[in-house]
């Protein structure tokens, strides 16, 4: 196991890098979710833009989601905290006593970008409400002043997407055109996981899942893992592991992750949605709608969950292969893996853990994390897919998204799903693939139901797009024994598991 380092991130690494050392003053928005390394990436692009010998020059502020007088409070310490760390550093007439108004603030980080210094302003989104959105027409003044100037910038992070935009990009919003530069931090890719892992030493595929099905690509949490020892076998499961370190022990540094950073910020209406979602994803509009209204709220189940949708993006929705945007046959999960483990088996095992000894409550979070993993499953081998064909090592290239398939039983005379339709238009080649946690899942009854589904597919309106296409037949689980894979082989099935994405995506040409 080697100690935590700097991963991945490296082109965005490098844009942030050209902004610090193009001597030209910029104004630039980065957005992503909560702990997906906004500010780490920032971090060490100054350290790099210096050579090594440390950070350039910054000051960081995270704004609360507050009133005009805290928020600069808050400046007023980040300001203090700069000067203790940079004697000498700040522009003449600048002091952090002075500080009263959020006219004070804007004029402050003009007269630091103007002294060369980069300004780092957190939770931007938070602007968008109605008791700080002064500040947005007076930061434009500074800015418009700023413009074409040769040193200093203003990095502005965010992590609601709508708010952000509504900040930045809508025509009547004070800042409106002013960004010079921006960046979408996703969560980190798969070949930057598998090298995680193999630093920390878990090389076994099904604790690949389970930690992905948790923490997706969130830097911080493997951070915390890595810092905890969450990643060391002991003869635990990974479940175990990681409720027990990270949520339940004494220390527990993300037992307060949700509720601070997630259901805090939606409160009410949009949590139950969220809770329903976790019990039973991914489930149609009308399932959905069904148990929501059983809570005794049905007027406003539609503007909440386009709220998750649009707004939050912690919520998809799925079509079917060939369905139009529309489909009554959309289903919806939980786009945000930590927020669905935490809301399906974390939160109840926390819960129980306050009655229950710690053995039995570790038990109903680890039962109810397994089963939080099949769909999770389906979701990761898309994206494994995905990035496979992105980067040009994948078993079957795709020319499309990967779907998957699925009928309203009311409307056809028996059920149809198929978890993987992955289709190459060029060479005509359609994937059908099945999806199990564990391979011995893979069983000749279950063979034979995903036959029957297939060829009952093939025989609809959108099936029959495929007549004369070359047709697979793929089998996905976390790790295929030998001789599991021979058997399935030769009844005429490819076997792709955890193992071969991660000798895909770490091959040393792709380094």
């Amino acid at each position: 196991m080697t100690s935590w380092k700097f991963y991945g991130r490296r082109d965005e690494l490098e844009a942030i890098k050209l902004l610090l050392t193009r001597e030209r003053w910029f104004f630039c928005a980065i957005s992503g979710r909560r702990r997906i390394g906004k500010t780490s990436l920032i971090r060490e692009a100054l350290l790099e833009a210096r050579g090594g010998s440390g950070p350039a020059a910054a000051l960081y502020v995270q704004i609360p989601d507050s009133d005009e007088r805290d928020v600069v409070a808050v400046f007023t310490d980040a300001l203090a905290a700069f000067a203790a760390a940079n004697p000498g550093r700040l522009p003449v007439g600048v002091t952090a006593d002075k500080l009263r108004r959020f006219s004070d603030m804007a004029r402050c980080i003009g007269a630091l970008c103007r002294a060369g210094i980069v300004v780092v302003i957190d939770e931007f989104q938070y602007f968008n409400r109605k008791a700080l959105s002064a500040f947005t027409s007076l930061l434009q003044a500074e800015v418009d002043t700023l413009t074409g100037s040769a040193s200093g910038g203003i990095f502005v992070l965010g992590s609601i997407h709508t708010e952000m935009t509504a900040l930045l990009e809508d025509r009547g919003s004070p800042l409106y055109a002013r960004v010079t530069d921006r960046l979408t931090l996703d969560h980190w890719d798969f070949a930057t996981l598998f090298q995680v892992f193999a630093d920390q030493g878990l090389d076994s595929p099904r604790d690949w899942l389970t930690f992905w099905s948790v923490f997706e690509g969130v830097p911080k949490f493997y951070r915390d893992c890595a810092y905890q020892g969450t990643f060391s076998a002991d003869g635990r499961s990974a479940a175990d592991r990681i409720i027990d370190t990270l949520f339940l022990s004494a220390r527990a540094p993300l037992i307060e992750e949700a509720g601070t950073w997630f259901l805090r910020e939606l409160r009410g209406a949009g949590v139950s949605l969220l809770r329903l979602l976790a019990r039973q994803q991914p489930c149609a509009q009308q399932q959905l709608s069904a148990a929501y209204e059983s809570l005794g709220d049905s007027r406003s189940f539609a503007t909440y969950l386009a709220t998750l949708i649009d707004r939050y993006r912690l919520v998809e929705r799925l079509n079917p292969i060939f369905a139009q945007p529309g489909s009554r046959q959309a289903r919806y999960q939980i786009g945000d893996n930590f927020l669905a483990a935490w809301l399906a088996a974390i939160e109840p095992a926390v819960q129980a853990a306050r009655v229950q000894p710690p053995a039995q409550a570790l038990r109903i979070g680890e039962i109810r994390l397994e089963n939080h993993e099949g769909p999770t499953f389906e979701r990761m081998v898309r994206k494994l897919m995905a990035e496979a064909s992105r980067r040009g090592v994948a078993d079957f290239p795709l020319t499309d998204l990967v779907h998957g398939y699925w009928n309203r039983p009311r409307d056809a005379a028996r059920l149809i799903e198929i978890d993987i339709v992955a289709i190459n238009e060029t060479e005509q080649r359609v994937r059908f693939g099945s999806c199990k946690r564990s391979s011995g899942k893979h069983t000749r009854e279950a063979l034979a139901t995903f036959e029957q589904h297939v060829g009952d597919f093939l025989a609809t309106a959108s099936g029959r797009r495929f007549k004369g296409w070359h047709q697979e037949r793929a089998l996905y689980s976390p790790d295929f024994p030998a001789d599991e894979r021979q058997s399935l082989q030769a009844a005429g099935y490819r076997c792709v598991d955890l193992n071969d994405y991660q000798r895909w995506l770490t091959a040393p040409n792709l380094n």
